[in-house]
């Protein structure tokens, strides 16, 4: 697509919001999160990268390209603007909706627990909306380059225009997206307008235990007597802790908190979070990976985090069964590939953990498949060693007999592009 559709330039948006208090914002977050730490950050620009000299080719990207072609029309609505009109060209479904109330995302003077922001996901692009905000926000997952970030103003116009926001990465290249530009989904302490406190902060995942999780979001769903860090704040000044109880960990209704009307959907279900997290980090991986080896470097430490995090080494122990309230968990096992026994990794566990067949779903999305053939062969025969069985280390002493079965045959039956010798058993 030409450059000049998808700009790099701050749009009216953003001139408005001010660029300084999107660095001071997600510098103070930054702070709190240290410890994240993996390494040097990856050069954006070097020659075999080059980041932001490159056309994207992202699924935002090629909406644009039908916008311009004519093959693809976005709607207004008087209330949430070209939100929803995006959300069913992007094949993005409203009931993946979570909200976070921290002021963490560069609207924040527009966020608060009364107002909080509304992301909405697949398996490889996020939507931001906030209520009143001059923007629509974007990150897309690009096939070889990793993700992208883009707005799109909320203003009505005959020639509605994503423009691309390479600004986005002061926050979004960090160690806590694996050196690259990428995902994170951050849990911190809020106070009673959302702004995070020193105190608590987390980047999280499937590794996460629950007690680290959703610190500035709302949390629709129960997870027994599980203790997370969601639809809580600090009361007054002073307070270091959030006040976490029954009532604030199990709830099916926002209506204590918000205008539920005021969104596409009246939830935040627990099950999208923890989908959202997990999905994070593996995008992240995988465009590190690829990255480091386009830039020459040694990629086997990498390979191996890739194939743990795929499988799900380290998870956090579920110890009640976690059920979410927007059929998010029936809509995303909908669609998936199946085997002949009807199996497939879309299918969720949610007893004791978050998948009946731990491997991780994105191994069907395009950024999986875009990794460079030298690199996906190593995955896959690192994939194959332990789906074998041949590799019984204790990293992989999670997954019993019956899963690697299980996983190798879901594969073998719906997954293109498996080497022939794939997790033959000895």
């Amino acid at each position: 697509m030409p450059a000049r559709h998808i700009s790099a330039t701050p749009g009216p948006g953003i001139k408005r919001l001010g660029l300084s208090f999107l660095v001071l914002t997600c510098t103070g977050v930054a702070v709190a999160l240290a410890g994240h730490d993996t390494g040097e950050l990856l050069p954006l620009d070097d020659d075999a990268i080059r980041y932001t000299k490159t056309t994207a080719d992202d699924p935002v990207a090629r909406l644009q390209q039908r916008l311009i072609a004519g093959s693809a029309k976005l709607t207004w609505e008087d209330q949430f603007g070209y939100l929803r009109s995006a959300l069913k060209e992007l094949h993005v479904s409203p009931v993946s909706q979570v909200l976070v109330f921290s002021k963490t995302s560069f609207q924040a003077a527009r966020i608060s627990p009364r107002r909080p922001r509304a992301v909405y996901f697949n398996d490889t692009v996020t939507v931001g909306y906030v209520r009143t905000g001059d923007v629509l926000e974007f990150a897309a997952a690009d096939p070889r380059q990793g993700t992208i970030f883009y707005t799109l103003e909320q203003q009505q116009t005959a020639r509605p225009r994503f423009y691309r926001r390479d600004v986005c990465i002061q926050c979004h290249h960090s160690p806590v997206t694996q050196a690259v530009p990428g995902f994170m989904v951050r849990s911190v302490t809020p106070d009673w307008n959302g702004f995070p406190s020193g105190s608590e902060a987390f980047i999280t995942d499937h590794r996460s235990p629950l007690k680290e999780r959703w610190g500035g979001w709302y949390v629709t769903g129960t997870s027994g007597d599980q203790d997370h860090m969601g639809n809580a704040v600090l009361q007054r000044p002073g307070e270091t802790r959030l006040a976490i109880s029954g009532e604030s960990r199990n709830i099916s209704s926002l209506r204590a908190f918000i205008e539920p009307e005021a969104y596409p959907a009246p939830h935040s279900d627990i099950v999208a979070l923890m989908t959202l997290e997990h999905q994070s980090q593996m995008l992240n991986r995988i465009t590190r990976l690829g990255w480091e080896s386009r830039l020459g470097r040694p990629i086997e430490p990498l390979v191996e985090e890739l194939v743990e995090y795929a499988l799900f080494s380290g998870e956090a122990t579920l110890t009640a069964p976690v059920k979410g309230t927007s059929g998010f968990t029936e809509e995303f096992a909908r669609q998936a590939p199946r085997d002949s026994k009807g199996r497939s990794l879309y299918d969720f566990d949610l007893t004791t953990r978050m998948f009946r067949y731990p491997c991780s779903f994105l191994i069907y999305s395009e950024p999986w498949d875009g990794m460079p053939a030298l690199v996906k062969e190593r995955v896959y025969a690192r994939l194959g060693e332990v789906l074998s069985g041949a590799d019984q280390t204790a990293k992989f002493r999670h997954l019993t007999k019956d899963d690697r079965r299980a996983i190798r045959e879901i594969l073998q039956a719906t997954k293109k592009g498996l080497p022939a010798t794939f997790a033959r058993e000895d």
